[in-house]
């Protein structure tokens, strides 16, 4: 099991929170997505392999955008 952070943009409050965690939790070897509204970042506890491509498609189908 590993952790990955990445940095979101477009949040602006909790439903927004939310709805990027549940979009994260749907990804195959996604274990845990835990979102800070504040800071703008989501831990992304997985297993196996989760590439990065898939996480940034996944919160874009939620309507957001990772950023670097």
């Amino acid at each position: 099991m590993g952790q990955v952070v990445i940095k979101i943009e477009g949040m602006s409050c909790g439903h927004c929170q939310k709805a990027v965690e549940k979009a994260l939790r749907t990804l195959p070897g996604v274990t845990g997505a835990d979102v800070n509204l504040q800071t703008g970042e989501a831990t992304v506890t997985i297993t196996g392999e989760v590439a990065r491509e898939q996480l940034e498609q996944v919160v874009a189908t939620a309507g957001y955008r990772v950023v670097d």
